[in-house]
């Protein structure tokens, strides 16, 4: 049986990329708790890793957080880049046969766009986009040096049980009857299931390379508004005109942080942005399921 590396097991794709694929591969967790079979905090030094694997699958990562210091913004990188870095060197004396990063879309830098593929350009310029794109040039360079076949993911919104994110957010919301829709909701926003992400990882391992992954189907917000409302048997959100949400936003921009909603967020809300995953199914063969059907089974 293969061996598999998976640091970040303890989060959200992280366990269920465990829980998947620990009947195909043997298991071998590297994190910060007890409980791992490597304790080592990535971003702070370099782990000893005697054994060699097959895979190493790196999902460990800072995300989901608006940084309100120079700590935390300077976490973003310790955590995306250095952590990768370190990771990397510790693999240096055993080298793995495949290395798979799980990146993000953020990377593009965009907050609207329709279809962007891999060849788009990359300007993410947030802590946490900038971070991950360093990443992911330096483990290209990396891979090429020590000819390791390097597969990358660049994931939007992910789907599965207990999502975190904005996806758990607007769950939440509609479950505790705290959430307004907002105009039509008729943006569309690119969104992956979770376990098809991890049914995909061995076809990654063997052929390598940069791709999205979608549903392809990018639900808009009403869409995903509604199937969630039905499915925990509430009335669909209640809707305000887009004119009064700006009113709220610029409200927002004055009150700074603090602000659960500003003009930037409500753009980002309102604006479609989807993600072309033509590549991944052409070489990969991914066939990915639908998020509308599979959400109503994990509320």
């Amino acid at each position: 049986m293969k061996t598999v590396l998976l640091t970040g097991s303890s989060g959200f794709l992280g366990q269920i990329l465990s829980k998947v694929l620990e009947n195909t591969f043997q298991i071998y967790s590297l994190g910060r708790t007890n409980g791992n079979n490597i304790i080592c905090d990535l971003s702070q030094s370099i782990p000893e890793i005697e054994l060699s694997f097959d895979i190493v699958i790196h999902a460990a990562a800072k995300a989901h957080s608006t940084p309100k210091s120079e700590n935390d913004i300077k976490e973003f990188y310790d955590v995306n880049f250095t952590g990768t870095v370190n990771l990397c060197n510790a693999l240096s004396r055993n080298l793995p046969k495949s290395f798979i990063y799980i990146s993000t879309v953020a990377v593009y830098g965009l907050e609207e766009g329709e279809l962007i593929n891999e060849s788009d350009l990359l300007n993410g310029n947030t802590p946490y986009s900038e971070s991950k794109l360093l990443a992911e040039n330096y483990l290209l360079n990396w891979a090429h040096e020590n000819n390791v076949q390097l597969g990358i993911l660049r994931l939007p919104l992910i789907a599965g049980p207990n999502p975190p994110g904005n996806l758990g957010a607007m769950i939440n919301g509609i479950k505790r009857g705290r959430y307004l829709r907002i105009g039509e909701a008729g943006a569309r926003k690119s969104i992956v299931w979770a376990e098809d992400v991890a049914k995909i990882i061995p076809k990654l391992a063997e052929t390598g390379g940069i791709y999205n992954l979608t549903d392809q189907y990018h639900p808009s917000f009403k869409e995903l508004e509604n199937t969630i409302a039905a499915a925990l048997g509430k009335k669909p959100p209640i809707k305000i005109p887009l004119s009064l949400a700006k009113k709220i936003a610029f409200i927002g921009d004055l009150l700074g942080a603090r602000s659960p909603i500003n003009t930037g967020k409500l753009k980002k809300i309102t604006s479609s942005l989807t993600f072309d995953d033509s590549k991944a199914r052409k070489i990969l063969g991914w066939q990915p399921t639908s998020v509308l059907q599979k959400l109503p089974y994990i509320l």
